[in-house]
C-alpha cells in the first residue's frame, strides 16, 4: 500500500491527520457527518476569492447578460488544462472580440474574422472558433439567450436539455465534424463536465457572488455536478461514487447522492469537492 499524501495547507493537514488517527478517513464518514462536513466546505470555497483563479473570472469581467453568457460559454468549453492558461487564452479570445463578445458575434463582418487565424488552445483551433461564432450568432438570433436551448421542463435533471442544445448547436448545414468533440452530450455517454459547469454558473443563485443566477427558467435542482478529475477522485474517497468508470451515469450517480443532502441545490457541493481536490490536495491522497 502506498503512503498517504497529506494536504499541503497546515490547517487541513491537521484535520486530515486527526481523521486518520480516529480511523475516519473521508470514506468512513457517516451520512450525517459527511453532510455537515460538505456544507462547511461549501461555505469555505464558495466565496468571491474563488473567482480570481478560476475560469469563471472570465465572464465576471462583463455586466451585460448576453456578454456573460457568451464569455462564460467560451470559458467553460475551453476549460481543460491549467487554469492559469485557460484564463489567459480566454482573455485573449475576448480581446480579439474587442471585449464586446455579443456585439462582435452579432455584427461582425467576414474581414473581422481574420484576427482569429493565430488563436489556438490545445486542440481548439481556427475551424472550431469560427464555427462557434457562427453557431452562437444563429442561436442568439433566434431567442436572444442560450437558456432557451437547455430547457427541460418537467424533467428531474437537465439531461434532455443538454441533448437538445447539442443538436441545435450543430444544426447548421456546414458544421465541421471535428468541432463536435468540443461540445459534449449525454448521448455519447460523456460526463459533460464543462457544459454542466457552465450551467452551474448561469443557473445557481446565492449571495456568494461566484455563480451568476441569470437564467431563471431552469431549476438548480435539475443541474448535474461537474465530474472532473478532482471531483471524481474526492467523491470516490467520500463514497459518493461507486461506479468504476467515469461517464454520464457516474455524474448522475454523484448528483443523486448529493441531492440527498440538498434536493433543491445539489450542485453547490461542487465547490466542496473541487476545493478539497485542488486547494487541499485530497485528490492526491491514496488510502
Amino acid at each position: 500500500m502506498r503512503p498517504l499524501i497529506r494536504p499541503k495547507n497546515p490547517k487541513y493537514r491537521i484535520e486530515f491527520l486527526n481523521l486518520l488517527k480516529q480511523s475516519k478517513l473521508p470514506r468512513r464518514f457517516t451520512s450525517e457527518e459527511l453532510n455537515e462536513f460538505l456544507n462547511q466546505k461549501v461555505e469555505q470555497f464558495n466565496r468571491p476569492g474563488f473567482i480570481e483563479n478560476d475560469p469563471v473570472s472570465v465572464p465576471h469581467s462583463f455586466s451585460r447578460k448576453a456578454d456573460i453568457e457568451i464569455a462564460g460559454f467560451f470559458a467553460a468549453m475551453l476549460a481543460w488544462g491549467q487554469r492559469v492558461t485557460i484564463i489567459r487564452k480566454c482573455r485573449e479570445l475576448m480581446a480579439l472580440m474587442d471585449n464586446d463578445p455579443y456585439c462582435f458575434i452579432m455584427n461582425h463582418k467576414a474581414s473581422d474574422l481574420k484576427v482569429f487565424g493565430a488563436f489556438k488552445h490545445r486542440t481548439f483551433n481556427l475551424t472550431d472558433t469560427l464555427y462557434f461564432i457562427q453557431a452562437l450568432k444563429a442561436l442568439f438570433s433566434r431567442h436572444g439567450t442560450l437558456e432557451s436551448f437547455f430547457l427541460a421542463p418537467g424533467e428531474e435533471t437537465i439531461e434532455q436539455g443538454l441533448i437538445r442544445f447539442h443538436h441545435e448547436f450543430f444544426s447548421l448545414e456546414d458544421h465541421p465534424h471535428r468541432t463536435k468533440k468540443h461540445i459534449p452530450t449525454p448521448e455519447r455517454k460523456s460526463t459533460c463536465k464543462r457544459l454542466v459547469m457552465y450551467l452551474r454558473w448561469m443557473v445557481r443563485s446565492d449571495n456568494k457572488g461566484v455563480d451568476f443566477g441569470i437564467w431563471k427558467n431552469i431549476s438548480p435542482s435539475q443541474l448535474i455536478c461537474p465530474c472532473d478529475l478532482h471531483v471524481d477522485r474526492v467523491a470516490r474517497k467520500l463514497r459518493l461514487i461507486k461506479r468504476k468508470q467515469t461517464d454520464w451515469t457516474t455524474a448522475l450517480e454523484l448528483t443523486a447522492n448529493l441531492r440527498k443532502f440538498d434536493p433543491g441545490d445539489p450542485v453547490k457541493y461542487d465547490f466542496a469537492l473541487f476545493g478539497l481536490g485542488i486547494e487541499e490536495s485530497w485528490s492526491k491522497i491514496r488510502a
